[in-house]
C-alpha cells in the first residue's frame, strides 16, 4: 500500500506546503471484456492497488507534474495546453483540457502521482489516474461536480486528448466501488446493481505476463471500429439496432458472413454479455464454480474471435485450467499483455503461484509477477490540505 504520509512529506520538500491528497483505486472485470464500448454490460470492482495524488493549488497557470514511479518531472501551462506523445502526463492534462472545455474556472496546481499499482498490466491505471485528478481538482477548486459528471469527463479526456476510444468501465468503477461487491454496469444507461462477492475461503489472483501493452497504440481502436462495421451491416436489415448491444445470435448468423473477422468480433461481444447476465445469476445463487466456467470460456473467445490475446496470457491460462483450486480464469483488460484474472481458492494460492511462476519461466523464460486482490472502495480524499 502506498505511504501516504511519505507522500506527504515529498511533498512538503517539493512544493512547501500541505497537500490535499487523493486515492482512486484499479479494478478488476471479472467478466465482459471489449463490451462496454459496445454499450453492453460490465462486472468490475476496485481493488486495493490504486494511484495516489497530492496536490495543491497555484498562484499562476503553470501546473507541475511529477511521478514518482519515473522519477520524472512534467510542466505545461493551462494557456497553452500541448499532448506528450504517449507520455503518462496526458492523463493529467486531458483532465485539465475537459474542465476548461466546460468553463470550469481552474489555476495551476502542483500535482505528485504514487502508485502502488502494476502500470500497463491491464489493471487501469490510466483511469485512475484521471479518476484521482478529476476528484482532486473538483475539491480543490470546489467546482461541484457530481460523481458521474466526473467519471464522464475523464472518459472524454481519455477520449479526446489521449486518442484511445475507450468505453466508461474503468472509469466507473474506480469511482464507484464498494467494498466486497461488483458492479454489473450498463454502459448505456449508466444504471448498476451491486452484487455481493464473497471473499471468505476464494481469492482473486492476478498473474502478469510482464508484457505491457499500451492500447493507445495497440489494435484497441480498430476492434471499436470493426464492431460499428457490424452494426452498420446489420441495420440494413434491422434499422433498430444501434450498438451490438441490441444485436442477438440470429440477428448476426442472417446479416454478416460468417467466420469473417467481422463476423467473429461481433460474436463474441454478443455472446459476452449474454455471458456476464447468465454470470450475474450464478453470483446471486452463489454458484462461483457456474461463474468460473463462464470465465474460461471468455478467454477461449478473446483468443480466437476477438484476437486480442497474446501467446504469454494463452499460456498462462492453460497452465491452471486444469487445476481444481482455480475456479475461473481469463485474460482481462484491453488485452495483448498485461495480468489474467484467476478465482483460486485460498489454501491453495500459495502452491499455485510457486508451480505457475516455475512452469511460466520454463515455457516463456520470462519471470512472473503476481498479486493478491481485493475488492475495495472506490476513490475518495485522503488527507485534506488548507485550501488557499
Amino acid at each position: 500500500m502506498c505511504d501516504t504520509d511519505r507522500l506527504q512529506r515529498l511533498f512538503r520538500q517539493m512544493h512547501h506546503a500541505e497537500p490535499l491528497i487523493v486515492r482512486a483505486p484499479g479494478r478488476i472485470n471479472l467478466i465482459g471484456e471489449h463490451t462496454d464500448y459496445n454499450n453492453g454490460f460490465v462486472l468490475p470492482a476496485a481493488i486495493d492497488k490504486a494511484i495516489y495524488v497530492a496536490i495543491n493549488k497555484r498562484a499562476d497557470n503553470k501546473i507541475y507534474l511529477y511521478a514518482e514511479e519515473f522519477n520524472e518531472t512534467y510542466i505545461a501551462d493551462i494557456e497553452n495546453l500541448r499532448q506528450p506523445k504517449f507520455h503518462w502526463s496526458g492523463y493529467v492534462l486531458g483532465v485539465v483540457e475537459q474542465l476548461l472545455k466546460t468553463q470550469k474556472h481552474i489555476s495551476g496546481f502542483n500535482i505528485i502521482i504514487d502508485t502502488d499499482l502494476p502500470v500497463g498490466a491491464g489493471m487501469a491505471s490510466s483511469a485512475a489516474i484521471e479518476i484521482a485528478t478529476i476528484m482532486a481538482l473538483n475539491e480543490l477548486f470546489e467546482l461541484r461536480l457530481s460523481q458521474l459528471d466526473m467519471v464522464k469527463i475523464a472518459q472524454k479526456a481519455e477520449q479526446e486528448f489521449v486518442g484511445l476510444q475507450c468505453g466508461v468501465m474503468d472509469m466507473f468503477s474506480s469511482m464507484f466501488g464498494k467494498k466486497d461487491h461488483v458492479i454489473c454496469l450498463d454502459c448505456r444507461s449508466y444504471e448498476y446493481d451491486y452484487f455481493p462477492f464473497k471473499q471468505d475461503d476464494i481469492k482473486i489472483v492476478l498473474l502478469n505476463t510482464g508484457i505491457k501493452h499500451s492500447l493507445a497504440s495497440s489494435e484497441y481502436n480498430t476492434r471499436k471500429k470493426q464492431c460499428e462495421e457490424g452494426v452498420a451491416i446489420i441495420q440494413q436489415q434491422y434499422p433498430h439496432v444501434h450498438s451490438l448491444r441490441d444485436v442477438t445470435i440470429e440477428m448476426l448468423n442472417a446479416c454478416v458472413e460468417k467466420n469473417s473477422t467481422i463476423y467473429n468480433r461481433c460474436r463474441f461481444v454478443v455472446e459476452e454479455i449474454d455471458r456476464l447476465l447468465a454470470g450475474c445469476g450464478d453470483l446471486q445463487h452463489n454458484n462461483i464454480k457456474g461463474f468460473g466456467k463462464k470465465m474460461f470460456k471468455t478467454h477461449d473467445g478473446l483468443s480466437r474471435l476477438y484476437e486480442v490475446s497474446c501467446n504469454e496470457l494463452d499460456i498462462l491460462v492453460d497452465l491452471v485450467k486444469t487445476n481444481s483450486a482455480v475456479l475461473g480464469a481469463r485474460m482481462m483488460g484491453g488485452g495483448f499483455g498485461g495480468c489474467t484474472i484467476n478465482i483460486v481458492k485460498e489454501k491453495a494460492i500459495e502452491e499455485l503461484i510457486y508451480d505457475t511462476r516455475n512452469a511460466y519461466r520454463e515455457r516463456t523464460g520470462m519471470n512472473l509477477n503476481a498479486y493478491v486482490a481485493v475488492i475495495e472502495d472506490g476513490a475518495a480524499p485522503v488527507k485534506e490540505s488548507v485550501r488557499m
